[in-house]
């Protein structure tokens, strides 16, 4: 029993489930209530939940979640809670939104329960080079590249967030698409979301192609909601484009049912590829193409760091390991003339 699975039993978010578990507020007590009956008849470990919260927990490990509704996020919680029930750590998961400043989190909740270290699922880099010198136990970036921080206890696991997004634009123009919208988020808040957007540039310029970001790029959360209407403002403003680079497959699943609620077909009217892998994106019809991440892999790379910090010292650490363009069945090959 893991915590995603507990958030389904009860129809509650993961972050309200881990609000609950860690005894924090902001949660109606019909919630609180409801999550912990159910925990209980489950035979979740609340027990264990229960007592971190009077321990000192010298020896826990806490993960900051950046994102409530982030499904490749929820999945690696997952592998993370399997990889460290083999230790003598137990987990703190605290859940946050996607804007929030994970760093100033972490530094609370380390005042408060003392972990022994810290993994961030998601980060700013901003708000490690103002906050992050406050904390001082061994820490993993996972999903965003620290190597330009200069801390020698934050480590970093990722993909090459860059050069996916390039990849994945450049097979949509080799494709023969040229009208191409690009959904994603505020560059801003998002390292993530510059990563990528910066990617999508690359791939324009080496193909001698300029992006134009007014009329192209649209913005909006990593949710199927802000998918959905990301593309329905693509289809009001630019109804010529023929082909969509979602920055989140559950971005890209978003779209697609915009399109379909508008009688458009992938691919045969609009192609789509998303970013991530997530294994619902195989179960959709059509079948996403996407640049699949290992979740699997980050989060045993991510654990192996860190526990080798925490055990032997040294450095920080930083490690890319590999994505994959996943060609499934939602880009269509256009005739060129």
């Amino acid at each position: 029993m893991t915590i995603k699975d507990l958030a389904r039993l009860s129809g509650y978010s993961l972050g309200t489930v881990s609000r609950v578990l860690n005894n924090q507020p902001n949660v109606s007590e019909k919630a609180r209530a409801a999550i912990l009956a159910i925990a209980e008849e489950s035979g979740f470990e609340l027990n264990e939940s229960a007592q971190l919260l009077k321990q000192q927990r010298s020896n826990a490990i806490l993960i900051i979640v950046k994102g409530t509704a982030n499904e490749m996020f929820a999945s690696m919680v997952e592998q993370l809670q399997s990889l460290f029930s083999r230790t003598t750590h137990p987990l703190i998961v605290d859940f946050i939104d996607e804007v929030d400043n994970e760093v100033l989190r972490a530094v609370k909740l380390c005042r408060e329960r003392k972990p022994m270290g810290v993994m961030f699922l998601g980060a700013t880099n901003r708000f490690f080079s103002s906050d992050f010198d406050k904390i001082h136990v061994p820490a993993v970036v996972v999903t965003n590249d620290a190597s330009g921080l200069p801390f020698e206890n934050l480590s970093s696991v990722t993909t090459d967030d860059r050069r996916g997004a390039a990849c994945a634009v450049d097979y949509l123009i080799r494709c023969g698409h040229r009208q191409i919208a690009v959904l994603g988020g505020d560059r801003s808040l998002s390292d993530t979301s510059l990563q990528r957007y910066e990617g999508c540039v690359d791939a324009f310029r080496s193909n001698g192609m300029e992006f134009d970001e007014t009329t192209f790029y649209h913005t909006g959360r990593y949710s199927y909601e802000d998918g959905y209407s990301g593309m329905q403002a693509v289809l009001r403003q630019t109804p010529q484009v023929t082909a969509v680079f979602a920055m989140a497959d559950v971005i890209a699943i978003g779209a697609m049912r915009a399109m379909a609620d508008q009688g458009l077909r992938v691919p045969e009217d609009i192609s789509v590829i998303g970013y991530d892998g997530l294994k619902i994106g195989s179960f959709y019809t059509p079948k996403l193409s996407t640049v699949s991440q290992s979740v699997e892999l980050l989060a045993r790379r991510s654990f192996s760091v860190l526990m080798d910090q925490i055990e032997h010292g040294g450095g920080a650490r930083h490690l890319t390991v590999p994505f994959t363009l996943s060609n499934r069945e939602s880009v269509r090959k256009l005739e060129i003339p």
